[in-house]
Parts: structure tokens; sequence; C-alpha cells
């Protein structure tokens, strides 16, 4: 397997159909903003995926999917016969994920992660408490602690670190959820090789607030008035930045 992968992959690998906002919309000029979708005749490889993943993650519980290899997640899915082989197509599918340019759809953020097997270093990382997350030891930690202190019991750690896999996983649940629009998913939710989660970055959250956490609802608690007078935490996506994402005020630079 790791004779054959490949760093660089040309995008007929796996189909994207490409689509302007003309095609999509006949009343719309704006030709520049692609739109890119992933190719009905890949949807089956798509949704094997998906099952596939999920699968990995109930057997080895949601904390431990967190921080699983890629190389981790082969093994597991060849060993247990209830979740099978990940098949050569679908591979090449999780590799065009992971090594696509997607600022051709209008993601401008970094590339964090160069190799699809890269690893988290265990030896470097914590469990938070009640939390099913992990942060890295050092700077992160301190400053969620820190948070808690200045802010109060009632924040709590949303996500922490989040592996290739679970990025992954993340990003093609999102495009499924928007009807395979890879675009309109990338604004909300980092393509597996671009997110600061896998170094450091983690999420915050209201106790109680559930998935409301992840809306513009968070900006409005208390909670989110009291960070924003913590000189010492930045919010790494604000309203317009240069990445291409949506504003989320959960999300705490550490990096």
């Amino acid at each position: 397997m790791e004779n054959s992968r490949r760093f660089f992959f040309k995008k007929s690998i796996v189909g994207l159909t490409t689509v302007s906002n003309i095609n999509l919309f006949g009343n719309i000029s704006d030709q520049k903003n692609n739109i890119v979708f992933v190719e009905k005749k890949d949807y089956k490889v798509f949704q094997s995926i998906r099952r596939k993943l999920q699968l990995v993650q109930q057997y080895i519980g949601y904390g431990n999917f967190n921080v699983i290899s890629f190389d981790e997640m082969l093994s597991i899915s060849k060993r247990i016969s209830s979740i099978g082989t990940f098949s050569k197509e679908e591979i090449n599918f999780l590799e065009f994920i992971f090594y696509y340019n997607p600022s051709s759809h209008g993601f401008f953020g970094n590339r964090i992660t160069n190799n699809i097997t890269d690893t988290i270093d265990k030896r470097i990382i914590t469990k938070i408490p009640y939390t099913g997350h992990y942060l890295f030891k050092g700077n992160a930690e301190n400053t969620y602690y820190n948070m808690k202190k200045d802010v109060g019991d009632s924040l709590t750690l949303t996500s922490g670190i989040r592996s290739i896999v679970k990025q992954t996983k993340l990003f093609l649940d999102k495009i499924n959820r928007v009807g395979g629009n890879i675009t309109l998913a990338a604004k909300s939710i980092a393509p597996p090789a671009f997110t600061y989660h896998s170094i450091g970055d983690f999420d915050v959250g209201k106790k109680g607030l559930g998935h409301a956490n992840f809306t513009s609802k968070f900006a409005k608690t208390e909670e989110f008035q009291q960070i924003k007078k913590l000189e010492y935490v930045e919010v790494r996506y604000t309203i317009n930045n240069k990445d291409g994402v949506r504003y989320e005020p959960w999300h705490i630079t550490t990096i």
C-alpha cells in the first residue's frame, strides 16, 4: 500500500464536476465562482466510504477516532469483516480528497498536512475529561484551561485534535448533507489537509447549547462576550476572512 501511495493526483482519478453559477442558476451571470460537485457516477463509492468511516468510529469509539491515522483506519477495516476492506476505488477517492487543491472552488486556506499517512503523536496529546476530545499538551491545553478559568465552567471543549481521518469524515458528511456540493461544504468544514485542528486549534462552546455552538448563536452567548475580552485568545475565522470560510466565533487559534 505504502509503495503505491502518491503525493499528487490528476483530477481524472475521481470525478468532480465543475459547474459555473450561470449553469446552475440561469439568471446569475457571475462565472468566476465555480461550484464543484461529486459526480453521480462516484456516489456509490462516496457513500460506501462514509459508511465504513462510521463503522470504524463505532468500533474504536468516538474519542479514539479523533486521533486515528489513515493506515490504522485501513488496518482496522481490513481486520474487521463487518466493516470491510477499503477498495482501490475508495482509496483513490480518499487520496484525491486529501491532495486536491480547493482554491479552484474558493477555499484559500493554507495546506497544513502534506501526507495522508501523517500521524498524531500520542505522547504529546492529552484527553480533556468529559468531552471526548484531545488537545496538544502545552499551548493548546493551557489556553483552554485559562479560558475556562476566565470565562467560567459553562465553557466547554466542543472539538479538539482532528486527525486526517476524522477531518475526512466530517468533510464527507458535510458534502453529503449539502447534496454533494464540495464548494459549499468547504465553507464550513475545511478539506482534510487544510484543518488547523490537526496541529493545535480547537473549538469551544456553551454547555447545553448543543449543535447551535457551531452556528451564529454562539456569538450571542455571554461566554463569547467574555472570550472577546481575553487578550490571549484569537478567533481564527473572523467575518470575511481571507480563507473563504464562514465566520466561526467558536474556533480558537493556537498557532
